[in-house]
């Protein structure tokens, strides 16, 4: 299965905490829920099926936004992919906050994820590209 979400790829941070009584609660900074609901409403308008169970391999394409303060030469060498991002994020954050994202929607857990490849590039159209792949059963 291959989908694209035209979604402005976001990082997972560290969550904050909050006093509730004794204890402490802990949440998601704003853009992260923010973009974890967004992506889930996305996924559940693209796939009308059952979440998968088995093991998956899981390709993750983020596009992310080329900067504004970069020059013209500079801006096309991104958009082309001569440049990557080697800036924060780093894939890995990404990954987090899309597969949390996901969870129930195209697969039960994203424990089930044992194949990760991860990808991280510029782009004039930013968004996040996955394919998930069903390598064995539960």
């Amino acid at each position: 299965m291959k989908f694209v979400f035209d979604i402005e790829p976001v990082a997972q941070a560290r969550p904050r905490a909050t006093r509730f009584g004794k204890s402490i609660r802990l949440y998601d900074p704003k853009a992260v829920k923010v973009y974890k609901q967004s992506l889930a409403y996305l996924a559940q308008n693209a796939y009308h099926g059952k979440p998968l169970s088995g093991s998956l391999r899981v390709i993750l394409r983020f596009y992310r936004s080329i900067q504004r303060s970069v020059s013209k030469k500079e801006h096309t060498r991104r958009d082309n992919g001569q440049i990557r991002p080697t800036v924060k994020a780093d894939v890995t954050n990404y990954a987090k906050s899309t597969e949390d994202a996901l969870n129930g929607i195209l697969w039960k857990d994203d424990a089930m994820i044992v194949d990760e490849f991860i990808y991280k590039y510029y782009s004039d159209h930013p968004r996040v590209e996955i394919e998930v792949i069903e390598i064995g059963e539960a």
